[in-house]
């Protein structure tokens, strides 16, 4: 049986700003509305990558992730790769709500180079540069 990944899901405080933030900074587009009573389920894409927006039903009971996400069991970020990640930056303006880094990771892959930003709701999210899987990775 094949399997593949399919999405992430989001809760969003205001699932419009969070879809235009996405698109606007890493090329996802609509691909499917869902009608909820009121509400809607948003999917968009980019490539094969799917993030489900959800309309938050209330406020969260735990502080906003911070630096490169929660050390505690939970996702700790979403990942982009990019080209350059300072013109990404400077394309994001404002958007841009730095977290931690910029950093440069040269002692284990040479031009790898990250910085976490946080979207509209304050997931954390990983834009790099320059990562390249391990030639022969140890096997489990």
């Amino acid at each position: 049986m094949a399997t593949h990944f399919s999405h992430v899901a989001l809760s969003c405080a205001d699932p419009i700003a969070t879809e235009k933030w996405y698109s606007t900074h890493f090329g996802f587009t609509r691909a499917r509305v869902i009608p909820i009573g009121d509400d809607q389920i948003v999917f968009v894409k980019s490539g094969s990558v799917y993030l489900e927006l959800f309309k938050a039903a209330g406020e969260s009971p735990i502080p906003v992730p911070e630096k490169d996400g929660p050390a505690y069991p939970a996702i700790r970020h979403i990942a982009f790769q990019v080209d350059d990640v300072d013109a990404t930056l400077t394309a994001m303006g404002d958007a841009a709500k730095v977290t931690l880094g910029p950093f440069g990771f040269d002692a284990f892959i040479p031009g790898w180079r990250t910085v976490w930003v946080s979207d509209p709701d304050g997931n954390i999210v990983e834009i790099s540069q320059g990562f390249t899987d391990q030639e022969n990775p140890p096997a489990l």
